[in-house]
């Protein structure tokens, strides 16, 4: 089963894909997140294209746990994603995954231009291995 993984920002969202045995995640692109409806599209498409059977987003969950506005945001947008998805979105802890994806891209020599281009699809991949590697020790 295929699993996309998003990490849901103010302005890019960021785009990573299992392979079929949900053993690897792998970042897979960046749409834009400024109008909801375009992107809502881009996912609903992305989900077809790659015959997508779960969604996984990332929860930005404040350092005590608690939901503060950025959370609250992602919310909203999942309620909107998930009828036209036609399936249920799980939620993922995203706490440090962005500060996470671009210590490993500094670490591999990726130049700060490149890091722009792909920290968003870099980060949805941690938190979609994360949720599989968890999946795996249960």
């Amino acid at each position: 089963m295929r699993i996309l993984g998003l990490d849901i920002g103010e302005k890019w969202i960021g785009i990573a894909m299992s392979d079929p045995s949900e053993t690897l995640a792998t970042p897979l692109t960046r749409i834009g997140a400024a109008d909801a409806e375009a992107t809502i599209e881009a996912i609903c498409r992305l989900v077809r294209q790659h015959h997508v059977e779960a969604v996984l987003a990332g929860m930005p969950y404040s350092l005590d746990g608690s939901l503060g506005q950025q959370a609250r945001r992602v919310q909203s947008f999942l309620q909107k994603l998930s009828p036209r998805l036609g399936m249920p979105i799980e939620t993922w802890d995203e706490r440090f995954s962005t500060v996470n994806a671009q210590q490993r891209m500094i670490e591999a020599g990726k130049r700060r231009e490149r890091r722009r281009e792909q920290i968003d699809a870099a980060a949805a991949a941690l938190i979609l291995q994360e949720y599989l590697d968890s999946k795996r020790s249960l």
